[in-house]
């Protein structure tokens, strides 16, 4: 009696390329562990034998097998058609199944994973014919009928936990031992395949330059379907400003920005829905059920590299995306579902890092056998758009000129949320909560190629330039943020920074107007109320895994100015708890305090109630998670979000919102989201709903 095996069955129709895949598989996974590998086509009784076979090797090879005993069974002489010899399958670490049925319903139950491997119909078929010759071509229609009648009663596809396009180019066995650890019932056996990924190897070359960034973005990464920049856009501005009270910390907010996609050998990406992440490898996805920050964990807060000499950033590659808000139901929220995903990342194994401050550009790549060339191409485009007419394809206007401009609509109208901000208010005289951060959404519907994604970003950033704006385009999806807010800062020494953002004015141009506005900010009583609010929200999220005592104020209601607003913003610093789980640290505090209001948990009982729909990406956040156990996340605010559906038509969304206390004024509130507004719908020529 040995231990229970862990089993992986690799099912699919014919000439899907199974056998092939397993044995591949088999060869890779051999190098830290025993396997052993069976094949059904030696058990099925016949041309008209699936589901007898499937039978056969339920009972007599299967079941011992996942006891830890050795298998014996019957095989099939396929020359006689008849019952051939006795075989035994003996019991190992691994046990991989391969071909039609393997995951059938009858076996699932026995199995640690199933993977179901897809070809076209016509590779399939001259994949299998040039395997067996004359001995299948007689019998394929009678087989694939087969096939068809067994999927159509047991769905195996819908079961699986991992599909794979084989494209019979030797990039699936690879691409599937990347993703078979992230399943829960694979990772304690498949240990030294993840420990092999924390062995990294980082290069690094300096440059120095400065290109144009939108230039350098768009020739790197213009054509690859995902893609993320995050975007320090009001770098020279925060620079000549730094003088000013308050703005030099927003310069060194400002000192990155990071360029990257999904691309080469160690490229992925991952989509999370209420409690199931699709993760991308190449030509596999695996399913992966379960919490997002459960899954977290599993691939990010433990130190994978080392950061190259003399590079002053916190980025060493590693997963950067977005969070939606929705993945509150994980910190204590509601479940509620949204149209957009409830997280998207992409992992990326190489990247383009512009250093502001000190005028240079690092490119780093991942030890990898594609990662020369790929320095010497990314060397190319920065200094390709290092030139003095580089920038010209990415110049213009603060504004785009979509062919159809987009008439948005209100999730409320002024009188509803006029409504919803005394409701807000009852339920602080209540006692309820203390302050609650209502929003709402604005949505429009247009053809998509009616507005071109990259051209509206670059217009939003030159309007309301911003440290941590961002672009990201993840498949259909695209984000472009012009976020003035840092969500959570953790570096890899565990020093945690938050910088919530409650109070906002308009810019004015006259300059002694706009020196008003900035000064009725930094007096307000209200403002500075709803601030220290979230301030102290905030500190108790941050002490959930800070070391005791180590949870400061350093700055508390500063202002700082950006292109279209003043804002409030204080500090909060903590010292994360050595040994903590960063994923952990990252779902205490999400989402962001300055979006919920306090008491947190309470607070977004209460809104779910009064908003009556999903935030989506509005009010999550933005940002990486480093391979050197760093994260520094926006919160997704100045966000216009455009979903593409695939029938055509494009989706827009723009959230805004403002904080309600006891002493809020309705008509003063409604004024405030429509000026949080006005930055993004000007820019696409629309208007606030109503005007």
């Amino acid at each position: 009696m040995n231990p229970a095996p862990v089993i992986i069955a690799i099912d699919g129709r014919s000439g899907a390329g199974k056998t092939t895949l397993a044995i591949e598989l088999a060869a890779r996974l051999r190098a830290h562990h025993k396997v052993s590998l069976f094949h059904l086509e030696d058990i099925y009784p016949g041309w008209n034998g699936l589901a007898a076979g499937v039978e056969r090797y339920v009972s007599t090879v299967l079941a011992p097998l996942s006891r830890g005993e050795a298998a014996t069974w019957t095989s099939w002489d396929w020359e006689n058609h008849y019952d051939g010899d006795t075989r035994v399958t003996l019991p190992a670490e691994i046990v991989i199944v391969e071909g039609v049925g393997a995951a059938a319903e009858a076996a699932r139950p026995l199995l640690s994973a199933v993977v179901w491997a897809e070809s076209p119909d016509e590779v399939r078929r001259f994949r299998a014919l040039a395997r067996d010759g004359e001995t299948y071509e007689p019998y394929w229609d009678q087989w694939a009928a087969q096939e068809e009648e067994w999927l159509g009663q047991d769905n195996v596809p819908g079961h699986a936990d991992l599909r794979v396009q084989n494209l019979a180019d030797g990039s699936a066995p690879a691409d599937l031992l990347r993703l078979l650890p992230y399943l829960p019932a694979l990772a304690p056996v498949l240990a030294p395949e993840l420990s092999a990924r924390r062995g990294l190897r980082l290069r690094a070359e300096r440059l120095d330059t400065a290109p144009d960034a939108p230039a350098l973005f768009q020739s790197l990464y213009g054509r690859s379907p995902n893609a993320v920049w995050l975007d320090s856009s009001n770098a020279g501005a925060a620079r000549q400003q730094a003088g000013t009270e308050g703005d030099a910390t927003a310069a060194a907010r400002s000192r990155f920005s990071i360029m990257a996609d999904d691309g080469g050998v160690f490229g992925q990406c991952v989509t999370h829905r209420a409690g199931e992440s699709l993760v991308s490898a190449g030509s596999a996805t695996a399913k992966v059920t379960g919490p997002f920050f459960r899954w977290l964990d599993t691939v990010w807060g433990r130190r994978a590299v080392r950061a190259p000499e003399g590079y002053p950033g916190q980025f060493t590659l590693g997963w950067l995306g977005c969070l939606g808000y929705e993945l509150k139901r994980e910190s204590g929220g509601s479940d509620l579902s949204a149209p957009t995903p409830d997280a998207a990342l992409i992992f990326a194994g190489r990247a383009v890092v512009l250093d502001h401050a000190a005028g240079n550009t690092w490119l780093l790549a991942l030890e990898a056998p594609d990662a020369e060339e790929w320095l010497g191409q990314a060397k190319a485009a920065v200094e390709a758009a290092t030139g003095p007419n580089a920038g010209a394809t990415a110049g213009g206007s603060t504004g785009v000129a979509p062919s159809l401009v987009p008439a948005f609509r209100s999730r409320d109208t002024g009188t509803g949320y006029r409504q919803k901000i005394a409701a807000a208010q009852h339920e602080i005289s209540e006692g309820n909560t203390y302050e609650v951060c209502l929003t709402t959404t604005l949505e429009a519907r247009i053809p998509a190629d009616s507005l071109d994604p990259w051209d509206t970003y670059l217009a939003l950033r030159r309007r309301n330039p911003a440290p941590f704006a961002s672009y990201l385009r993840l498949g259909g999806l695209t984000v472009a943020s012009t976020s003035p807010e840092r969500f959570l800062k953790i570096a890899s020494d565990g020093g945690m920074r938050a910088e919530p953002i409650k109070g906002t004015r308009r810019r004015a141009a006259d300059p002694g107007e706009d020196a008003r506005l900035r000064t009725d900010l930094a007096t307000s009583l209200k403002d500075r109320a709803e601030n220290i609010m979230i301030v102290d929200l905030l500190r108790n999220d941050l002490s959930h895994f800070a070391v005791p005592g180590s949870v400061t104020v350093s700055r508390l209601c500063a202002i700082e100015s950006y292109a279209t607003v003043h804002q409030m913003v204080s500090t909060i610093d903590a010292r994360l708890l050595p040994g903590s789980p960063r994923a952990e640290a990252v779902a205490a505090c999400f989402p962001a305090g300055s979006m919920t209001g306090a008491p947190k948990i309470s607070t977004m009982a209460i809104l779910d109630r009064l908003e009556a729909g999903p935030r989506g990406i509005y009010s999550g956040a933005i940002g990486y998670f480093s391979l050197n156990a760093a994260t520094d996340l926006a919160v997704a605010i100045r966000t216009l979000v455009i979903n593409a559906g695939g029938d055509g038509m494009a989706e827009l969304s723009l959230g805004v919102g403002g904080a309600i206390t006891a002493d809020s004024v309705p008509d003063d509130e409604y004024e405030e989201i429509r000026t949080k507004a006005f930055g993004v719908l000007s820019t696409l020529g629309a208007t606030f709903p109503g005007e």
